[in-house]
């Protein structure tokens, strides 16, 4: 599905996803290539940890502030669409990631087998999770056949120790899952939650200011990670200039 499918498919009116659709591979690219932190066009990518790292960047170029101001914001909305089209529709990472551990020389076959279960959220990962929580770590639901192994600092900027580490990993629902990876929910050192003003009626999925986990001192490097890089990223991400 393309990017202009995917935003009238989400509710946009088709100008305003064609408006969206041009603006990646047009003139958001353009600017970015010319100030060299691109090669090709933003519309080829395929994973938000690509584009993660361009959206600070990109957004600073004074050209990009200057149109966006003119645009009402047009610019960086459609920034904001395409990262959340990337998170809804792409699945290239968990391919790259594969391929980088079945192309990696320094494991070993066991190693590599480990790493791989745990990338895709089975194996001694998600029995260590499974054994520390007893079910989601959020809303307590018990039956963990449902849940999954999520880590908390992600996978791709995570050391091959980290990677299998059960502190850096939270049982989770799918819905909470989902709105925890994107960085849209993340959690105090207290444990209690931090939900982002983008979740619109975020009780429907079950998220309220009462939640919270149960977590201990090994949690926290991780979960300071997480606020930073990516609740506090896409805080960024989501901010409209005026």
């Amino acid at each position: 599905m393309s990017f202009e499918q995917w935003l009238v498919q989400v509710g946009k009116a088709e100008r305003t996803a064609r408006s969206y659709a041009r603006a990646i591979d047009g003139s958001i690219s353009n600017w970015a290539m010319a100030a060299g932190l691109i090669d090709v066009s933003l519309i080829d990518m395929e994973s938000t940890t690509q584009l993660g790292d361009l959206i600070d960047p990109i957004q600073s170029l004074e050209i990009f502030l200057e149109r966006d101001r003119k645009g009402n914001g047009m610019y960086s909305a459609a920034l904001r669409q395409f990262y959340q089209y990337l998170s809804d529709v792409g699945n290239s990472e968990l391919e790259e990631d594969i391929e980088r551990i079945m192309t990696d020389n320094t494991f070993t076959a066991t190693e590599r087998s480990a790493q791989i279960s745990t990338r895709i959220g089975q194996g001694k990962f998600r029995e260590a999770l499974i054994a520390h929580w007893s079910g989601c770590a959020i809303s307590r639901y018990p039956d963990c056949r449902f849940l999954i192994a999520s880590h908390i600092k992600p996978w791709s900027k995570s050391s091959n120790s980290e990677r299998l580490d059960p502190f850096n990993g939270l049982l989770l629902l799918p819905n909470l899952d989902k709105v925890f990876d994107l960085g849209y929910i993340t959690f105090e050192e207290s444990g209690e939650i931090r939900i982002s003003d983008a979740i619109d009626k975020p009780s429907m999925l079950g998220i309220h200011h009462g939640l919270k986990v149960s977590l201990k001192a090994d949690h926290q490097d991780y979960l300071a990670y997480h606020r930073d890089e990516k609740f506090g990223r896409l805080q960024k991400i989501l901010a409209v200039h005026s």
